[in-house]
């Protein structure tokens, strides 16, 4: 018999009763029931129910031993009788008798329990991980996680990619987040840089003819922490694609992610739900902004936002008519079956808008046909109408307004979207629908810096190319660039890249960089385009979004598996921390206090 299992705790069934087993785990609850205790021994695997009696030798070590401390059991497997079935457990058909025990490792006091599903605050949980971690649900999570990576990385294998490491030591960028920084010992005084994410690599390689390349690629970014991004380091399913437009990237990629969703359909014993199927839909940027409020629309929401600016041009309604007149919008948003809603549900709304740090919200009450509220006693029942007319709305609906510079309404129209169709319980369960925002703006105005500036990605291919930029007027210009959403949730940013020098000049020209800017600062990827690159593109999903979504997870700290806190501290290992006096000097830094 082997040291110390001859199956793990989630093996035996009851086909197996009458044999003599042995089974390694952790203590994972104790009951004495009238002398006879009984024991939920926990692995990997699962759980088997032990039983000892009070004459069983097994019995005094395993009475005095706490939960969670690891033993080796040897026993018989015997078959429950009748109303002693579990058939919650995989092993529900059987116990096994124990006739002796081996403590591997005794455990002491636990900070916190693993059996059972009482919150316990975070500073607890990420300095204990390992045990939080021993808990069903985060060890679920985790597995899910691993197979999750898995799936992916088969799944682009078989579209044809080859996977590449790309370099975690590398240099600065000037564009994008913050960097952190690795002091460099043999070269006083310089730094590498973590990187932000492998953009230039994957670029570089596609350039050296390697034509579709993927990688789990770890990201570092000092930012800080929000609850769908972890602070200091995330992972992505980075891939690029070389001689390939925009609609060949989408085609290529969809598949993959909702085969990933389809697969774990269900997981966590949910209702299995349904994925996008076929193309994803395209929503260009402005259409994003004026219906959903944002660029990462949450398509289970039917709720569709429209200008009806206007409607309150020169109208009844003052506040609404001067500022149209002004240069201000006013964006509607219905709200749908709320004939029934008292007057509070209005007003609560406004208050959350203020609070919100907004001016407020306006609202149209309707029951019956008949319209109320201040709004509509003002701009009258025919404008009214014709508002109703156009948002599609019935006798019982009601309506939300949001006013102010366009990318303020915009903004707070999207945020009450989200509230009116949650507070309505009208968005869409047990489904996942995916999106691409297309046709994001190349270049954006900067009122702080008075200036022209990219408005996202600097090295994507602005839309007309090079004549674009030399006969259009910036701010009109479009890029082939691209997110995927699901669900409202960003999964990641991609383009069609800049792989011409003299477009890629040209467009950092506009932003205010010279052309020296660009040789300095983007030395490897401008010079190796000058060696012949092809048309290439790609994207990279984040992968603790995806695994959050699917777990239906509210902070990305329950997909990943040792987590910082929210202020970027690994409480376990205790990082960061202090550099000794000879790790200082090694790297020729002094600290300033």
């Amino acid at each position: 018999m082997h040291a110390y299992r001859t199956h793990n705790c989630g093996a035996l069934r009851g086909t197996d009763a009458g044999q003599s087993v042995r089974l390694s785990g952790w203590i994972h609850r104790k009951r004495d029931h009238g002398g006879v205790l009984f024991i939920d021994l926990r692995d990997h695997f699962g759980l088997t129910q032990i039983v000892v009696g009070p004459g069983s030798p097994a019995f005094e070590t395993l009475d005095r031993v706490r939960v969670e401390s690891v033993v080796t059991i040897t026993g018989d497997a015997v078959a429950r009788e009748g109303g002693a079935v579990n058939a919650n457990l995989a092993t529900g058909e059987i116990e096994v008798r124990a006739l002796e025990v081996t403590v591997q490792s005794a455990a002491v006091e636990l900070p916190l329990p693993v059996a059972g599903d009482a919150e316990y605050p975070e500073e607890i949980r990420l300095k204990y991980r390992y045990l939080d971690l021993r808990r069903e649900r985060l060890h679920a999570n985790m597995m899910l996680r691993s197979g999750v990576i898995a799936s992916l990385r088969r799944r682009m294998i078989d579209q044809g990619f080859t996977e590449f490491q790309t370099p975690i030591l590398t240099a600065s960028s000037p564009e994008g987040a913050r960097d952190y920084l690795v002091p460099s010992r043999v070269h006083p005084g310089k730094f590498y840089a973590l990187p932000q994410a492998p953009q230039m690599f994957k670029q570089l390689l596609m350039v050296a003819g390697f034509d579709r390349y993927f990688q789990i690629a770890p990201c570092f970014r000092d930012e800080d922490a929000r609850a769908d991004r972890s602070p200091g380091e995330f992972y992505q399913l980075d891939f690029e694609m070389s001689f390939v437009t925009q609609d060949d990237v989408f085609a290529t990629i969809e598949p993959v992610l909702a085969g990933v969703f389809e697969e774990n359909a269900g997981f966590g014993g949910r209702k299995p739900w349904a994925v996008t199927q076929g193309a994803f839909p395209r929503i260009p940027y402005a259409e994003s902004m004026l219906k959903y409020g944002n660029d990462k629309p949450d398509l289970r929401n039917p709720i569709v936002i429209q200008d009806v600016s206007d409607h309150f041009r020169n109208s009844g309604f003052g506040i609404f008519a001067k500022m149209v007149e002004d240069g201000s919008i006013v964006r509607a948003i219905p709200s749908p079956g709320t004939a029934e809603k008292s007057r509070k549900f209005f007003d609560e709304m406004n208050d959350w808008a203020r609070a919100e740090g907004y001016a407020g919200l306006g609202y149209v009450t309707r029951k019956a046909g008949e319209f109320g509220g201040p709004i509509a006693k003002n701009h009258g029942e025919a404008g009214m109408l014709a508002i109703y007319e156009q948002l599609g709305l019935g006798p019982d609906d009601g309506c939300f307004f949001a006013a102010g510079k366009e990318a303020q309404a915009a903004k707070l129209a999207g945020l009450a979207r989200t509230r009116v169709g949650t507070t309505l319980d009208i968005i869409e369960k047990d489904t996942f629908k995916f999106c691409w925002i297309v046709d994001f703006p190349m270049f954006e105005y900067d009122e702080d810096a008075k200036k022209i500036d990219f408005s996202h990605n600097p090295f994507s291919m602005p839309q007309g190319e090079l004549e674009a930029l030399e006969t259009q007027d910036p701010l009109t210009i479009k890029a082939y660039q691209y997110d995927i959403v699901c669900n409202g949730v960003e999964l990641s940013s991609g383009a069609i890249r800049n792989h011409r020098p003299e477009i890629m000049y040209k467009a950092f020209e506009i932003a205010g960089y010279s052309q020296a800017d660009v040789d300095r600062d983007f030395t490897g990827m401008i010079n190796a385009f000058k060696y012949g690159a092809p048309p290439h593109g790609g994207s990279a999903p984040g992968v603790d979004r995806m695994v959050m979504l699917i777990a239906d997870e509210p902070n990305i700290r329950e997909v990943v598996v040792f987590p910082m806190n929210q202020k970027a501290e690994d409480l376990m290992m205790n990082a960061p921390n202090a550099a000794t006096l000879k790790q200082l000097r090694e790297l020729h830094i002094r600290i300033v206090e």
